[in-house]
């Protein structure tokens, strides 16, 4: 197994640095390995005898218990004493002492460290649920259904059936052959443009300087908080390429199949950099290997890397990301303006409900970077990928499927409003729950929390270096509710600034529905790591808060 395999590796290390080398006019004595082993295995050590002089010279039986060498020459055979046979059999037991003793600490250490509530990814820690077939299946389909999704929802009108007719009339290749838009040179500059242009922004826009919370190898993340002025810097960018002919809403929406398709490739790539660059030129110490390149590549191997002064993940899941999903959906209804010659209030509250979370997430961005997505989740194909090609495919296609449908729905007055209010509400307590935990933590619980002094738990943790850290678990406002309290409106979020699109159809739902999976999976595996780095103190908190999501059912 493979603490077996571990002892012996150190086990020819160590015999290395001790073994001896005999050189006589006549003898060489060569301790080596057999298929066995070495010294913890007694039957694995052999010794061999060879001329001096070249060949022609005796050899040993290649029994262990033999020995003996041969002078070739003189014709003398050397005996060793009882005295010095002893000592070498006790050298042998202490070696095996100490190896055993070296390799039984390093192998504790690193069973710890794999255990340890900072270890990257969920490699080993779901079980059958997520193993190495499913991972591949995720990685063989999702870059098809980003590009699926787009066709499903502007060339069928959302519609499964057509789906389905065209697949079985072509199969599914020759789907895929007739469907997928190869990117053009217009399409690559585009993209290029706008993820040069966000990178930018990220390093050359002013901010003040953010520091996230210590990792558990004691390292502190460095961020330069600008998502806001990013944010207004990129509307106002579009609208001046747009007046200046540099682009348009309709040559933006005409070429977003092709751009994802190009951002699909480039992204697989990309992670597969990230990989190696993790695992042999990482930017601190929080990074390795799970054992296994797929692993590896679907968890990522670094857990804050950088290119230069550039924050890989910032720039992924914020800057490229959500910044593409604060400003599709207006580029979409542009697009739909130009198309019908008025806005459909449709896409007016659809928009308006996708700008007012963004704005929330660019206000909030420093209380993103506390979250499990940055402190936790590694820069792998999980988290890159799918910011970079899943956020601007599946998080914007409610806003392309509503701006896309010929003729435009149309809400009225009330309907209108009742979307647009209730999605507003959903909104705010999405960021009044976090802002509660924020502040909490920031001013150490000297705050009111819903006109009343916070209920917390001074929880102690330790990092993978065993440095003794405190943090505050908030039981009080929205906390007293679920654990995960923050997720129900941000469901509800999503549930509203879908709704303008009507209820004959399942497919423009599919964001909400992956959402709802994704943050009950999340609440699990956020669980799972709290329990593990605040221990007894988790329980406390769970034996007063104790439900992860929904009061009374989850």
């Amino acid at each position: 197994d493979d603490d077996d395999d571990d002892l012996l590796d150190a086990c020819h290390v160590f015999q290395k640095k001790r073994k001896r080398i005999k050189n006589t006019s006549s003898t060489t004595t060569i301790i080596h390995k057999t298929s066995l082993g070495c010294a913890l295995y007694p039957s694995a050590i052999t010794t061999t005898t060879m001329g001096a002089g070249g060949g022609g010279g005796g050899e040993s039986s290649g029994r262990a218990t033999r020995s003996s060498t041969r002078a070739r020459g003189a014709g003398q055979t050397s005996r060793k004493s009882p005295s010095a046979t002893s000592k070498e059999k006790k050298k042998k037991e202490n070696t095996k002492k100490q190896v055993a003793s070296s390799l039984g600490t390093k192998t504790r250490k690193r069973k710890a460290e794999e255990q340890h509530w900072g270890a990257g990814g969920d490699a080993n820690k779901y079980g059958a649920f997520i193993n190495a077939a499913c991972i591949i299946l995720l990685i063989a389909t999702t870059p098809f259904l980003a590009v699926i999704i787009w066709d499903v929802f502007t060339n069928r009108n959302g519609s499964i059936s057509s789906l389905v007719a065209s697949i079985s009339k072509k199969s599914f290749k020759g789907y895929l052959i007739d469907m997928l838009p190869w990117p053009t040179k217009d399409a690559i500059v585009h993209l290029l443009s706008y993820a040069a242009f966000e990178a930018l922004l990220q390093l050359y826009l002013p901010g003040k300087k953010h520091f996230g919370p210590v990792t558990a190898n004691g390292n502190v993340p460095e961020y330069k908080a600008n998502g806001v002025l990013s944010l207004i810097t990129t509307y106002a960018g579009f609208f001046a390429a747009w007046h200046f002919g540099l682009t348009s809403p309709k040559i933006v929406y005409d070429l977003f199949g092709e751009m994802l398709v190009a951002m699909s490739m480039f992204a697989f790539f990309f992670c597969i950099f990230l990989t190696f660059k993790g695992l042999y030129f990482p930017t601190d110490s929080d990074s390795g290997s799970t054992g296994s390149f797929l692993y590896d590549f679907y968890w990522g191997t670094e857990l804050y890397p950088k290119l230069g002064p550039l924050n890989v993940k910032q720039f992924t899941n914020c800057r490229f990301g959500m910044m593409a999903w604060a400003l599709l959906p207006v580029v979409f209804a542009c697009y739909q303006y130009e198309r019908d010659g008025f806005l459909a209030d449709s896409a007016l509250a659809c928009v308006v409900l996708m700008c007012a979370y963004n704005a929330k997430f660019f206000y909030w961005e420093t209380g993103y970077f506390n979250s499990m997505d940055i402190m936790h989740d590694r820069a792998g194909y999980y988290i890159c990928w799918g910011c970079l090609v899943w956020v601007p495919s599946l998080y914007v296609s409610p806003a392309l499927y509503i701006c896309s449908v010929k003729p435009a729905a149309h809400l009225g007055t009330t309907k209108f409003f009742t979307i647009v209010l209730a999605g507003l509400l959903s909104i705010w307590i999405n960021y009044d729950s976090d802002r509660q935990r924020q502040e909490t933590r920031r001013t150490k619980g000297n705050m009111l929390v819903w006109g009343k002094k916070p209920l917390t738990i001074k929880a102690k943790y330790k990092t993978i270096e065993g440095d003794s850290k405190t943090s505050l678990l908030l039981a009080s406002g929205w906390w007293s509710i679920s654990r995960h309290f923050h997720y129900v409106p941000e469901i509800a979020s999503s549930l509203f600034w879908t709704m303008p699109s009507g209820f004959d159809k399942i497919v423009p739902y599919s964001y909400v529905i992956f959402l709802t999976i994704l943050l009950f999976d999340r609440s699990v595996r956020d669980d799972r790591r709290c329990a593990a780095k605040y221990g007894t103190y988790w329980k406390q908190y769970c034996a007063i808060v104790p439900y992860k999501v929904i009061p009374g059912i989850f």
